[in-house]
């Protein structure tokens, strides 16, 4: 019999892995990112419903909390749909190395919104990230929409991340979560009312059985179960270690990608130098976070 602690670590490997598969899904449905996002926040949405339901949480809210929820929905619609978008114009691997940068997006909206002062180090690994950026660029110029939708996406995630941060020092993480997916699906329902390939398009719910299979996982699996796993799993892993092995998604997802796609994925030596330039950034800015926390506590300990 496995332990509990290992079980648990075990789990969140796991669940990694189903966040690195997430792109793997967004290669493989045919339907373009607008159209995928509102399906997936759609039955994401309907599923975490279910689970509130059963699980007796209150989904009553003020107006005022409301409209705060419905713009993280915005936000982070608008940050699945240029993730998507930038799988379609490129590949999986520029999309997950650019989607890496968020942490470093997030060094400077955190301050911002927690009124804290900017770390002198996150700075400079600000700073070595755009290498690590500008190598890629330079290596993989002809990706560069797919470079600029997945810097753009990681923004977005770091944003959205930021206010949900906020947001669950007060509320159920369940039911911010249910109303963002729905905030976000009328969002994009309002664009698509009005798309030449939108709702007016007679095929818009036709889709392949494949696209359906894949969609409902991407929903089901990689979205709701993911997200009340991962919160599950906080219970009993510190959150230093789950936002650090949250960075294997990348690898795991690279390494995938190369599987599944040896063709479209096999890219230049310099893509492979700047990823690993800002892969280890964001290693290093983690475990320099923890170690300035850590001694943070201590510190309040001896006092």
């Amino acid at each position: 019999m496995l332990g509990d602690k290992l079980k648990n670590y075990l789990h969140l490997h796991i669940l990694v892995f189903i966040a690195g598969f997430t792109a793997i899904l967004g290669k493989l449905i045919s339907i373009k990112a607008i159209p995928l996002v509102w399906f997936r926040m759609l039955l994401a949405g309907i599923l975490m419903f279910a689970f509130i339901k059963i699980s007796k949480i209150k989904l009553k809210i003020s107006l005022q909390t409301f409209f705060k929820f419905a713009v993280a929905g915005i936000v982070v619609a608008l940050h699945w749909i240029t993730f998507f978008g930038a799988i379609d114009v490129s590949n999986v691997s520029i999309t997950l190395v650019m989607f890496s940068t968020g942490a470093f997006f997030a060094s400077f909206i955190e301050p911002i919104v927690y009124k804290r002062k900017i770390i002198w180090y996150e700075i400079i690994f600000g700073i070595i990230v755009i290498i690590g950026v500008s190598i890629i660029i330079k290596t993989e110029f002809k990706y560069i929409y797919g470079i600029i939708l997945g810097v753009s996406s990681a923004f977005l995630s770091s944003l959205f991340a930021v206010l949900n941060g906020k947001f669950v020092e007060k509320h159920d993480a369940s039911t911010i979560s249910f109303y963002e997916f729905i905030c976000g699906v009328l969002f994009i329902s309002v664009y698509l009312a009005f798309a030449a390939d939108g709702f007016l398009k007679e095929d818009f719910f036709l889709l392949s059985l494949n696209d359906w299979i894949y969609i409902f996982i991407l929903a089901s699996v990689c979205t709701a179960y993911a997200f009340i796993a991962s919160t599950h799993i906080m219970r009993y892993i510190s959150p230093y270690t789950v936002v650090l092995t949250y960075n294997l998604e990348i690898i795991y997802g690279i390494i995938l990608a190369l599987l599944l796609f040896p063709i479209d994925e096999k890219m230049s030596t310099g893509f492979y130098s700047g990823s690993l330039l800002v892969i280890a950034t964001v290693l290093a800015n983690g475990i320099l976070k923890n170690s300035r926390k850590r001694k943070s506590q201590e510190g309040i300990e001896i006092s």
